[in-house]
């Protein structure tokens, strides 16, 4: 199902495939941009302002297919598309995380599913990125003692011994622990250990933890 921000990338190096995918794309609803080497997309694609996905052919004049995907893995799902292929390159890249790998000529019919199914991972991948970049704002608002004061609490340390640690008082610890909940936005402490775990700090807390 299409929506306004569906876009698609097409990364051919046969300009009448190139064409013939964003005719048919575009009828469909989605918009397209297309690319006839994986340098072109390299330079110009841009990747994180909307969920997309990327049509790929496996054979492109400068990088394959193949190496281009190695270097976009986690930022956008790939469709590969074949006139000529073998079973280890189509393993291979199902292995490195393609969602889908078709043969030229292609069905209108599998072709679009496939782009559906690539675009509802993009609009997840998206989504969680959002929230990642919106967690790492509340984070960068911490000062540096509400950061220890928050690693401390995450690691499941009470007040007082928090205090004893960073070796203020405990009125103190609980007024940047107050500080701490209400800049995170956490309702509660198991909610400020999942904000942390998505941050990226759960792991820095539980080493603070075990070697303090």
């Amino acid at each position: 199902m299409t929506t306004p921000q569906s876009l698609v990338f097409v990364v051919d190096d046969d300009e009448p495939v190139r064409r013939a995918f964003g005719r048919l794309l575009g009828s469909a609803g989605y918009t397209v941009q297309t690319f006839g080497c994986a340098g072109d997309f390299l330079e110009r694609a841009d990747l994180t302002s909307q969920p997309a996905c990327l049509l790929l052919d496996l054979g492109l004049p400068d990088l394959s297919g193949i190496a281009l995907q190695s270097r976009l893995v986690g930022r956008v799902p790939i469709i590969f598309v074949s006139g000529h292929v073998g079973t280890r390159a189509a393993i291979a890249a199902m292995k490195a995380g393609a969602t889908d790998f078709l043969l030229k000529p292609v069905d209108e019919g599998p072709l679009l599913d496939a782009v559906d199914r690539a675009l509802a991972l993009a609009q997840q991948m998206f989504e969680q990125r959002a929230q990642h970049a919106e967690i790492q704002r509340r984070v960068a608002q911490l000062t540096p003692r509400e950061r220890e004061v928050m690693a401390l609490v995450v690691a499941g340390r009470p007040n007082k011994l928090v205090a004893d640690e960073l070796g203020a008082a405990e009125k103190t610890i609980k007024i940047h622990r107050a500080r701490v909940m209400e800049k995170m936005r956490a309702e509660s402490l198991a909610e400020l250990v999942r904000l942390a775990e998505r941050a990226d700090l759960g792991g820095a807390a539980t080493a603070h933890a075990r070697h303090s």
